[in-house]
């Protein structure tokens, strides 16, 4: 599942999910009313022409469904949009189906703002409660207390009905937050595959990442200040020959999720 809204910094978990969608040609089957989550002044619907007629197009919550060919399990993906209104209520939504659908494992998509270079490999964080499953998977326990998102709410009604579930975080440069980050992307799609033991190929992502990082070189490349900067991060990250620690990262999760304005 993966959320658009700040906790998906360059885009990248909401582009992930998108891309897994169509990967696999994965069908709709259901979606969430958005009438009692969402503030409309807010998060405001859209309106286009449709043969000519005015249609509205409402903030949407989808499931997608995909069969997938040598795999034991069948793969649902929520894209979403964080809602402002009655969070424990939608989060039941997602618990249900879940539980109806019996899936066993649930796994978020977010990505973050982080002091890291965007020529280096993306660093990917993930976390579980469940120690056996952290031990499987290579993922740590979330120590993280203060403000939380949609995602921290919806894992823990998730947890409380005794599914298992992950979260997986990309770090995407601070000097460029705004800018959609194929290149993160990608990151968790690969990161979800190991996951899920399913491959997942990068198709357009992989050539929409090089993209970006020439793009972003050449932005760099105009102003001498970032130019030292991010210098000084590949230094870093070259001195270590391998992504931040988990312990660093878990820091710039705490630090950017602290610093998220309240809604």
């Amino acid at each position: 599942m993966a959320f658009e809204g700040w906790n998906d910094a360059g885009d990248a978990a909401s582009t992930a999910a998108r891309h897994i969608v169509n990967r696999f040609n994965a069908t709709p089957f259901a979606e969430i009313d958005p009438e009692p989550f969402y503030d409309f002044t807010d998060t405001r619907p859209l309106v286009h022409l449709e043969n000519g007629e005015r249609v509205i197009t409402w903030p949407q919550n989808e499931f997608f469904a995909a069969t997938i060919d040598g795999a034991e399990r069948d793969l649902i993906v929520l894209l979403g949009l964080e809602p402002q209104l009655r969070w424990r209520t939608y989060s039941e939504q997602i618990v249900r189906l879940a539980t109806e659908l019996g899936c066993e494992l649930v796994i978020s998509l977010g990505a973050l703002i982080a002091d890291v270079a965007h020529s280096r490999p993306t660093t990917i964080y993930g976390s579980t409660d469940n120690p056996l499953l952290g031990s499987k998977l290579e993922l740590e326990p979330s120590t993280y207390e203060g403000p939380t998102g949609i995602v921290g709410v919806v894992h823990n009604a998730i947890q409380t009905e005794g599914i298992d579930s992950a979260s997986l975080w990309a770090a995407v440069p601070s000097y460029v937050p705004h800018a959609n980050s194929p290149k993160a992307a990608l990151a968790l799609v690969d990161r979800l595959a190991q996951i899920i033991e399913i491959p997942i190929l990068g198709g357009p992502l992989v050539e929409a990442s090089a993209d970006y990082e020439s793009q972003i070189t050449a932005l760099v490349g105009e102003d001498d200040d970032t130019q030292a900067y991010v210098a000084s991060l590949e230094a870093q990250y070259d001195a270590s020959m391998s992504p931040e620690s988990g312990a660093a990262l878990i820091e710039e999760l705490e630090q950017f999720l602290k610093e998220q304005p309240d809604t």
